[in-house]
């Protein structure tokens, strides 16, 4: 599907290497702001809803918002980077992203910051494809290889450091330096950016014929689809009329969608990649492991908040284990991905990762950093070699002029997995919880042993200078509380568990993937 432009690829051959690289190392740290600020608020929601004066409810729109606004913007990306170019869109929205931090510091009441947010959301998600679109217009071979191990990392890292960084500079600083620790690299971005010169040609009379209603069905479409998939599992699902609603709008949109896709004149996403089985197969797999990589990364800070009661600092410590083998393994990953076929490279990883969940199938609800060590650096190691091979069959094959857009399906692909997965594990862990916590009681009431629990330590916090009725009240309390922290560390068993058996199924798939290894041979230009 040429265009009638210079694609980003075929104009990035007359830069020199040095060029090349400083300009995707800049895109990067813009990639690593947008990714950071998906999670950096969690730890300090209590803070914000305070200096806000905002409901639980109410509060939670901030991510809500955040979310829906970037997941309908990162398919839309090669659009407006086909009609303004790469550079321009990435300008623009690392100067957006700024302006809308700097906003969100000084919001006055909580419709103005969710305002902020979405904007800042909707501007943030176009960092992301457009970083990897580059890595791969830009080099070939064992640097593309490298390339998509660094995004890598920062697409785990980011949202797995997000909380700790979160909290520390809350404790710190207070809770709007969240938004204005942004001003100062966001706007390096940009500046960078423009003093690195302009590598690409632009289209802007796309913008005269642009398909409306392609746009508003996109945006009802993954916003309504994120919206239900983040209010879902807190909401009883459809049971909810807000949810149910939202549903029905997502659905209708995505049929509208998917017909401007093939018959509008103009579609401003277009899914011409997917004629590549590399492409498409790669996808599903891509959907899988943003299913795994976004609930490895949310289900363990989540245990040790809610089993453990560990603060934002502590998870940051314990959790800092993952991120740093991913940032070990980027290295080895790229370089088997150049020597060896990229199936070998992803059978290795999704074994890994199966057996890093397998691994946390025997959690106790008095694990801390060493028992977590060992899971966590085995999920860091296959993290990337998953993530590697994947971004590698995708987009290895596809066009020049279609690699931008191949790169937002595949983001998208990644980013939906995450999202679906999330709520699941989510709805997975209410339902096991409950399970377990009945079986639970039922197993005590049936013995001696609640009473004799419950006399002990009344018995204890009565030595401890308790009256009588509070040793009770407080005894009753204590159990209860054992028996529901167990009880939900059986259900993180039982997650974890569906986990390692989803990413061995995953190996069924492998053979059904585009094989090669990543080389040095020129990218297909326009034409081919």
């Amino acid at each position: 599907m040429a265009t009638t432009g210079e694609t980003e690829a075929s104009a990035a051959q007359g830069l020199s290497e040095g060029l090349k690289l400083a300009i995707f190392l800049v895109m990067a740290v813009g990639q690593f702001m947008s990714l950071l600020d998906i999670q950096i608020v969690v730890a300090s929601m209590s803070s914000i809803q305070a200096g806000l004066s905002a409901s639980q409810d109410e509060i939670d729109w901030l991510q809500t918002a955040y979310l829906m606004a970037e997941i309908v913007m990162i398919p839309l990306s090669a659009f407006l980077a086909q009609a303004l170019s790469t550079r321009w869109v990435f300008v623009g929205s690392a100067a957006l992203f700024t302006l809308t931090s700097l906003l969100c510091g000084a919001a006055w009441d909580l419709p103005s910051m969710i305002g902020f947010r979405a904007v800042q959301g909707f501007v943030g998600g176009a960092m992301i494809p457009l970083a990897f679109a580059t890595g791969f217009a830009f080099f070939d071979g064992a640097k593309a290889a490298m390339a998509t191990a660094v995004l890598g990392v920062i697409s785990t890292l980011a949202p797995t450091l997000g909380p700790a960084i979160g909290g520390w500079i809350t404790d710190t600083l207070g809770w709007r330096w969240l938004f204005f620790i942004n001003i100062v690299p966001g706007a390096l971005v940009a500046i960078s950016l423009i003093a690195l010169g302009r590598y690409e040609k632009a289209e802007p009379k796309l913008l005269a014929h642009i398909d409306w209603l392609h746009a508003a069905s996109l945006a009802a479409f993954l916003g309504g689809l994120q919206y239900v998939l983040e209010e879902g599992p807190r909401r009883a699902w459809l049971q909810d009329r807000g949810v149910a609603a939202m549903a029905w709008v997502a659905v209708v949109a995505g049929v509208v969608f998917l017909e401007r896709c093939f018959y509008s004149r103009q579609p401003l996403v277009k899914i011409a990649a997917f004629r590549e089985k590399g492409f498409a197969v790669a996808s599903v797999l891509s959907f899988v492991i943003g299913f795994g990589v976004f609930t490895g990364v949310y289900l363990t800070p989540v245990f040790l908040a809610e089993v453990r009661g560990y603060s934002s600092i502590d998870i940051g410590i314990t959790v800092f284990i993952g991120g740093l083998f991913m940032t070990l393994s980027a290295a080895p990953a790229a370089w088997l991905a150049t020597k060896l076929d990229l199936r070998i490279v992803l059978a290795v990883g999704l074994a890994l990762y199966a057996i890093s969940q397998w691994m946390m199938t025997t959690l106790g609800s008095d694990w801390g950093f060493w028992q977590l060590f060992a899971p966590q650096a085995v999920r860091g190691v296959a993290v990337l070699f998953c993530m590697v091979p994947v971004v590698g069959m995708a987009l290895k094959d596809i066009p020049d002029d279609e690699l931008r857009d191949a790169s937002g399906l595949n983001t998208l692909t990644r980013n939906l997995g995450g999202a679906v997965g999330i709520a699941v594990v989510n709805t997975w862990l209410i339902e096991f919880a409950m399970q377990h916590g009945a079986s639970l009681v039922q197993s005590l009431g049936q013995g001696p042993a609640a009473m004799d629990a419950l006399q002990g330590l009344a018995m204890r916090f009565g030595a401890n200078g308790f009256d009588p009725t509070q040793s009770g009240q407080i005894a009753a309390q204590t159990l209860a509380s054992g028996v529901s922290a167990q009880a939900l560390t059986l259900a993180f068993d039982d997650v974890f568990q569906l986990s390692a058996w989803l990413f061995a199924a995953c190996l069924l798939l492998v053979p059904f993937c585009s094989g090669g290894r990543m080389t040095q041979e020129p990218r297909r230009g326009m034409g081919h």
